[in-house]
């Protein structure tokens, strides 16, 4: 008997079939069975399922003889159910990586519930959403079991088939069934909820939900949307025979209410001319229903419009909603002119200060769009206090990365009073991206621009020539703020020549090395004994530290190159998989689509969120990344480097490289997980063909890396020496008047 029976009716979705099933069929986990529902398709999907049912033993088809619509054809297949669990997966959606195997394991953790929820994000056709409104329920469930009657705000989660785990022996005992219309979800989904005795959570991201630009039954208008109604009339009837579930009457009730109401709302489901009829079906259904105690009506306009439907005709409750939706244009126009007004002010005090002398003793620092205190930033700026201790350091931070700094930061908020007024007073600007362009240049102030590590893709100017990649980005605009620099800092002579070409801009290129990077070069093994410990890496184990950068094909950046499970089992014991996300994918939905879990579960090491990735490097025994410019930093450690380069045709095309990284690499190269898995496997990862061209990386790349950069930074730009021991000069770019001798051509 397997674990899972996965249960997928088809209907007319020929041209996503393919995708769902192979998520299905493509997962690490693979103790199941696949129920395909061909409910009379009249396209090829019926042939699709036959064709997969021939080649996998683990897909049955069930060819019905009619027409039954998505609910029955549901019904059909768990009648076929073997498994522990019955899942449904709608056949226009698929699956993510891992999901079963995380699913197994929670409800081994949680000694099979009877029903467990797991998350999903909604897929446009033109790209990924963002969180679902589920996640922060589920995150907030942990791994508890619970019921609704003292936990009633889980009724608020999703309300559909396939984002749940169903005990098989709970759904028979209690003849739970899909009704036939639209809405057959709901009265099922709150049916069990309110059945269960053991609920569970997974705060994974489990299902792409795919939001079809056409063709879906929800988002065609019509008289159908009101099969609505019946469908809860089934609940409420359910209810009635159940004295024992009273206490869920209210909370049902409301929930109903709102999903009614939702309905009203959308204009792609109930006509214009329907939603009088619509409305007082919902006043009805209320009547109806009412519960002596009445029910708990939601906050704000939901529950304003609960009590227009107790008390309030269609014309009433039409003319308070076009009162409503005019009021929000109002106020929306007076945040607009209040938020004009505060940044007419701000202005004014920033040229206010700005005619103020400038500080000679005041540097404002900033890294990573105002995220904390890292990067070449930090480096400088802890130089600067021990070398330049006159010279105070002021750290622009935005207010939900302020609790995160560490003891002794002195630190402005963007927008604020002291932040103009610091801007306007510095004379040192230190930043790794470019200041806001509201943000004027003074005569006389230092502006350094350390970059964010060496370059292999396009950036800056090289963006026009890729629109996919520059999308957002107003590069006349960039280049505009990059006039404001006045030196740039490069690791090497390449850097210098690539941040030339994409700044054509008035600066001096400084060969001064990346600050940073000073940890790594000739680094001991304590820092990075310390960090293994806080990280919960075994001492005697080979930490493999993969750092995937994002992908501008990929709507959100984000995009699984390979089974993150699969590659730490892989790697066997002995090893611990370490994890760090692009900066710019850590917000996102990339962790709720597998690593949070596996971290959890002890799978992986997630360090996204260690703010100086430099410890995560030095934490590491090798690492794995595409094309993230973590590779220029990582050879400074002399450890091994793989390059898994599966698409580089795709990325090159989409984003511009300055070279060939396949052709030109660190270390070996893998063009495929099978290649990924033997290199590690057979132990060529670190044979002395990786050494050699470690060696010549470093050497084409990283010439100015001797572990003194940050030294040099605030010895030559702040206290002004001239030592003869400083790197030899690089080109200056045309425009700057002052420049230090020591690091620039003569």
């Amino acid at each position: 008997m397997p674990r899972f029976s996965i249960i997928v009716p088809v209907f007319k979705v020929q041209g996503f079939l393919r995708e769902c099933l192979d998520s299905v069929l493509g997962q690490s986990y693979g103790d199941f069975e696949v129920i395909a529902v061909d409910d009379r398709s009249p396209d090829g999907s019926g042939a699709i399922l036959d064709e997969y049912a021939a080649r996998d033993a683990r897909v049955r088809v069930l060819h019905l003889p009619e027409n039954v619509g998505l609910g029955r054809a549901r019904n059909a297949g768990l009648e076929q159910a073997a498994g522990d669990y019955v899942l449904f997966l709608d056949s226009d959606d698929h699956y993510t990586p891992g999901l079963l195997a995380a699913v197994a394991a929670r409800l081994e953790m949680t000694g099979d519930p009877d029903i467990l929820v797991f998350d999903h994000v909604r897929t446009h056709w033109w790209g990924r959403g963002g969180h679902s409104e589920a996640a922060d329920l589920l995150a907030a469930a942990g791994t508890d079991t619970f019921g609704i009657r003292e936990s009633p705000q889980y009724l608020n989660l999703f309300l559909v088939a396939w984002n749940k785990a169903y005990r098989r022996s709970f759904f028979q005992e209690h003849g739970l069934r899909y009704a036939p219309g639209l809405y057959e979800d709901a009265p099922v989904t709150y049916r069990s909820m309110v059945l269960a005795e053991r609920i569970a959570c997974l705060d994974r991201i489990g299902v792409e939900y795919r939001q079809r630009r056409q063709g879906a039954i929800t988002k065609t208008p019509g008289r159908r949307h009101f099969d609505i109604f019946p469908q809860y009339e089934g609940l409420f009837a359910f209810l009635e025979q159940r004295p024992d579930l009273d206490w869920a009457r209210p909370p049902l009730l409301e929930r109903a209410l709102d999903h009614m109401l939702f309905v009203l709302a959308r204009e792609d489901r109930v006509r214009p001319a329907d939603r009088g009829d619509f409305y007082r079906e919902i006043r009805s259904f209320h009547r109806r229903h009412l519960p002596e105690g009445g029910f708990p009506e939601p906050d704000g306009w939901r529950g304003v419009e609960m009590r227009l439907v107790a008390s309030a005709p269609y014309a009433s409750y039409a003319a308070v909603r076009s009162l409503r939706d005019l009021r929000a244009a109002a106020l929306g126009g007076q945040r607009r002119v209040a938020r004009k007004a505060s940044d007419v002010a701000v202005r004014t005090w920033y040229r206010a200060q700005s005619k103020r002398p400038l500080d000679p003793h005041l540097a404002v620092y900033s890294a990573t769009h105002h995220r904390g205190v890292s990067g070449d930033p930090a480096a400088i700026h802890a130089k600067a206090r021990e070398l330049a201790p006159h010279i105070r350091g002021v750290w622009v931070v935005r207010d939900d990365a302020v609790d995160a700094l560490p003891p002794g930061i002195d630190h402005v908020t963007p927008g604020s009073r002291r932040y103009h007024e610091v801007m306007a007073r510095a004379t040192y600007w230190v930043n790794n991206v470019n200041w806001p362009g509201t943000l004027s240049k003074r005569p006389g102030s230092v502006h350094i621009h350390t970059h964010q590590g060496t370059p292999l893709k396009y950036m800056g100017a090289d963006l026009l020539t890729k629109p996919g990649a520059r999308h957002g980005f107003d590069v006349p605009q960039m280049l505009r703020r990059a006039d404001r620099w006045d030196y740039s800092l490069v690791a090497g002579r390449h850097a210098e020549r690539a941040w030339e070409r994409a700044y054509p801009c008035h600066f001096t290129s400084l060969r001064t090395g990346s600050p940073r990077n000073d940890v790594l070069v000739g680094a001991g093994p304590e820092r990075g004994l310390a960090v293994r410990e806080r990280l919960g890496i075994p001492a005697d184990h080979t930490a493999v530290l993969y750092a995937p950068t994002r992908r501008d094909y990929r709507r959100g950046g984000h995009m699984d190159r390979f089974d993150l499970a699969r590659f730490a089992a892989d790697l066997g014991p002995g090893h611990t998989l370490v994890v760090r996300l692009h900066p710019s994918l850590a917000q996102g939905v990339a962790r709720g689509l597998g690593l949070a879990d596996l971290h959890r579960r002890g799978v992986v090491v997630d360090a996204t969120d260690e703010a100086h990735v430099e410890d995560v490097l030095l934490a590491s025994d090798a690492l794995v990344t595409d094309y993230s410019a973590l590779m220029f930093d990582y050879v400074l450690l002399d450890r091994p480097v793989v390059v898994h380069a599966d698409d580089w045709g795709a990325f090159t095309a989409s984003r511009g490289a300055y070279f060939d990284i396949t052709a030109d690499a660190p270390g070996h190269v893998s063009r495929s997980y099978r290649e990924l898995a033997w290199l590690f496997a057979s132990g060529t990862w670190q044979d002395a063909e990786s050494a050699r061209l470690r060696a010549g990386f470093r050497e084409r790349y990283c010439e100015f890396e001797d572990g003194q950069a940050a030294e040099r930074v605030v010895r030559v730009l702040m206290l002004g020496e001239r030592s003869g021991a400083l790197l030899p000069a690089a080109r200056r770019t045309p425009g700057l008047r002052a420049r230090p001798e020591a690091l620039v051509e003569r």
